[in-house]
């Protein structure tokens, strides 16, 4: 019994030497593994609780006060990036690391955000004033870079878009703020389309209108305050050229499936109308204004030099 209390107490002594290594000075601070230990487990214990306090804020408290879903992710992250801040202060200053000793190594830790993490710092800057502006917000339909999709979610680094096709996209917050960005739905989710449609010359354009119109309140996903409306935009070569301008609010995030629609329903209400749609076409007009002297073949035949030998011909 004694043999084995004493290699218990030989491997408890171990374990707390090893806890008590000093690896090395960190702002007037011995760094031991112990203390490593607690750093990992405490910044752990914020995550979590960041987390949960940012879940409390955006899902249930501001949800009950009616904020817009946009306004309630913004605030959550930014309390979520506070308690993180605080809590991770809290966690340096606990483990006994001395902050105003560690001017050189901000020193050095600025250099190299200067040179190696600019783009890094520049997204995490560009994503806290996206939050504070808010020019734009979860949900939102937006055109940056060459996307197009909604908003899903706001990072610090990185804002994710999915588009109509259900891809995933990483667009960089810079990219927000240096950039330019259309954003559909940033006033007010009901947006106006145009739809151009080109008929033959020889159709009504009255009757055109008509038609358009007709076929645009039939489709439930048009508005109809604002109405629907027709601009006649051009004598095009081989067309007459409208413009069938709507408002939606239901097809805001799938505006081809829209104009998919209406096309349909356009093609099969102008072959019931007998409406002619034109293809390109060119008239080609030859005018000559010189006459030039066309021998015929029997007045070439009459000046043909005869070339028989003269043996032949006796």
């Amino acid at each position: 019994m004694e043999v084995v209390e004493k290699n218990f107490s030989e491997i408890w002594d171990s374990i707390v030497e090893f806890f008590n290594y000093e690896f090395f000075e960190l702002g007037g601070s011995t760094i031991t593994p112990k203390i490593i230990g607690v750093i990992i487990l405490s910044s752990i214990f914020v995550l979590i609780i960041s987390n949960w306090i940012a879940f409390l804020v955006g899902k249930k408290i501001l949800k009950r006060y009616n904020f817009e879903v946009g306004l309630r992710n913004s605030i959550a992250t930014l309390v979520r990036y506070v308690v993180l801040v605080i809590g991770f202060l809290i966690i340096i200053q606990s483990s006994g690391i001395d902050l105003s000793s560690l001017n050189v190594l901000a020193g050095a830790l600025g250099v190299g955000i200067g040179f190696g993490l600019q783009n890094i710092t520049n997204n995490f800057i560009s994503g806290i004033i996206i939050l504070f502006e808010r020019p734009i917000k979860v949900g939102d339909r937006i055109e940056v870079a060459g996307v197009k999709g909604q908003v899903f979610q706001i990072n610090a680094r990185s804002t994710t878009v999915n588009t109509n096709d259900n891809i995933t996209v990483i667009v960089p917050n810079s990219e927000f703020i240096n950039g330019t960005v259309i954003n559909w739905s940033h006033n007010d989710s009901r947006i106006r389309f145009h739809f151009p449609v080109g008929v033959s010359y020889n159709e009504d354009p009255e009757q055109v209108r008509e038609l358009l119109i007709e076929v645009a309140k039939k489709h439930e996903g048009v508005l109809d305050n604002p109405s629907p409306q027709v601009l006649f935009t051009d004598f095009g070569d081989s067309s007459l050229d409208f413009e069938l301008l709507v408002w939606t609010e239901q097809f805001t995030l799938r505006p081809s499936v829209l104009q998919s629609d209406l096309y349909f329903a356009i093609f099969k209400e102008f072959k019931k109308h007998n409406i002619e749609i034109p293809f390109p076409q060119r008239d080609l007009h030859l005018r000559s204004s010189v006459d030039f002297p066309v021998k015929s073949v029997v007045e070439k035949k009459e000046n043909k030099i005869d070339t028989t030998p003269k043996e032949e011909k006796e």
